[in-house]
């Protein structure tokens, strides 16, 4: 596959009607000697004088935003996602430190500029969305890292000029159809020794089933199949990977995904039965997700 190709028609994206603008108000902000906090909230200051009006009209013209926090000189993007509650899980179980490391679907880089604590090699994101890459572009006007941003999906990976030590995949394999293919793809995006952190929807239960929603699952469409552990374990070790541990599973809350001024949209609690939390809309167990590690050996 030529991602060359690829990549030149993908740019194209960035000129339509939605999107221009955006990129328009993007390139009106200033450049400004910042300093970067990497803690919960992605946090950015400095001593020169920015109009916070202007710059919150431009963060606003790219809503929703899913994931974070972010403090941009004070102002405060409320994300959808208390994306810092997922990484403060994982960051105990993987080393960074000079890897190259890759994240894919990573929307608009909240996990991107987290990995920078650790010193890795190299960061690369891959998400075919114009609008979460605009968020990252806003992010990074400021920060100025060497993160690289790629409009490309996990289908790329296989094709991609390099490998990576670490791949990071969250919150991606229940959209898609094959599980396997993809998790094939991540496979083939590895170095020899390299690290898969996956977390993926599962359900309970000891046998190798998975969930497969008719229509949607807590009102998301694309949601083709919700596993068991067990499932995930036997999909993986078809996909060629030799170690698969589980880190732990984690009930989705209010206190990590709600409904705020930053998204304008409905959140959790719209997606689950309002006289029992424990099932979907659609009454289907609610969302619980499972952290695995896989290594390719």
């Amino acid at each position: 596959m030529d991602l060359s190709a690829v990549r030149s028609e993908r740019e194209k994206w960035m000129t339509w009607k939605n999107i221009a603008p955006l990129r328009c108000a993007l390139a009106s902000l200033p450049q400004l000697k910042s300093t970067v906090v990497l803690g919960d909230t992605v946090a950015l200051s400095s001593e020169e004088a920015l109009d916070l009006v202007e710059l919150e009209r431009v963060a606003r013209l790219m809503m929703p935003w899913r994931k974070g926090p972010f403090d941009l000189f004070g102002l405060f993007i409320d994300t959808e996602w208390k994306s810092d509650q997922k990484y403060n899980f994982l960051r105990p179980h993987f080393n960074l430190l000079n890897k190259k490391v890759a994240d894919i679907g990573c929307n608009n880089g909240y996990y991107m500029f987290r990995f920078l604590e650790d010193s890795p090699a190299k960061v690369v994101g891959f998400d075919p969305s114009a609008l979460f890459k605009s968020q990252f572009d806003l992010i990074n006007h400021f920060v100025q890292s060497d993160i690289v941003y790629e409009l490309l999906g996990v289908e790329h990976l296989p094709f991609y000029e390099e490998k990576f030590d670490v791949i990071f995949c969250l919150g991606v394999l229940y959209h898609r159809s094959d599980p396997v293919a993809m998790l094939k793809a991540l496979y083939a995006g590895l170095e020899k020794e390299g690290e898969l952190y996956l977390d993926t929807f599962i359900i309970e239960g000891d046998e190798p089933y998975a969930l497969c929603p008719s229509e949607g699952y807590s009102k998301i469409t694309n949601i083709y199949f919700v596993p068991t552990l067990k499932a995930l374990e036997h999909w993986c070790i078809r996909a060629g990977f030799k170690s698969f541990e589980v880190l732990g599973t984690v009930v989705t809350t209010s206190d990590e995904q709600r409904k705020t001024s930053w998204i304008e949209s409905q959140s959790l609690e719209d997606f689950l039965d309002p006289d029992d939390n424990s099932k979907t809309v659609e009454g289907y167990p609610a969302p619980v997700r499972g952290y695995v590690r896989l290594k390719k050996g």
